[in-house]
């Protein structure tokens, strides 16, 4: 067992421990709850699709399923960015609903208990902060824990699922 894992799963028992998943964009850390993730791609070659909202990045073939791809950086209101060796794409399912989001890199697995989670306070742009479930500070780095729920509307949600 990691020395972190030890050191979250010690305290208190009612203080529930969760993994979060955490990537890059651009220099902040975000995090997202390992349970809603199904695995990390290596970027491959997105399809546009014609009409597409611009949050949308278009589709990809994951043995045989089409999934619709959403460009993290326009959702969370951030410049676009070239595309490197450690992009990546997360394949998440969120209400059900199975879609890839493009990161910069994925760094870490982390283990955090509940109380080192607090509230989401006004970081961000006003349309990444609508996204964020709580922060957790790391050390030198505020790890930013996103709530995928909200990643999308409803209506958006049609919207994409219908593509």
């Amino acid at each position: 067992m990691s020395e972190e894992r030890a050191t979250a799963t010690a305290s208190d028992p009612n203080d529930e421990v969760l993994q979060w998943v955490t990537y890059r964009l651009d220099d902040e850390t975000y995090g997202i709850n390992v349970m809603q993730v199904q695995e990390v791609l290596r970027y491959t070659e997105i399809a546009p699709v014609p009409g597409a909202p611009n949050y949308v990045l278009g589709i990809i073939n994951l043995r045989g399923n089409v999934v619709t791809v959403i460009d993290t950086r326009a959702r969370f209101g951030l410049p676009s960015s070239e595309i490197t060796d450690n992009s990546r794409i997360v394949i998440i399912e969120s209400d059900e609903h199975v879609v890839g989001i493009l990161v910069d890199s994925v760094a870490e697995v982390v283990y955090l208990r509940s109380s080192e989670i607090d509230s989401a306070p006004n970081v961000g742009t006003e349309e990444s902060a609508k996204f964020i479930q709580g922060v957790s500070n790391r050390g030198e780095e505020l790890l930013i824990l996103v709530d995928l729920n909200k990643l999308l509307t409803d209506e958006e949600w049609d919207d994409v699922l219908t593509m």
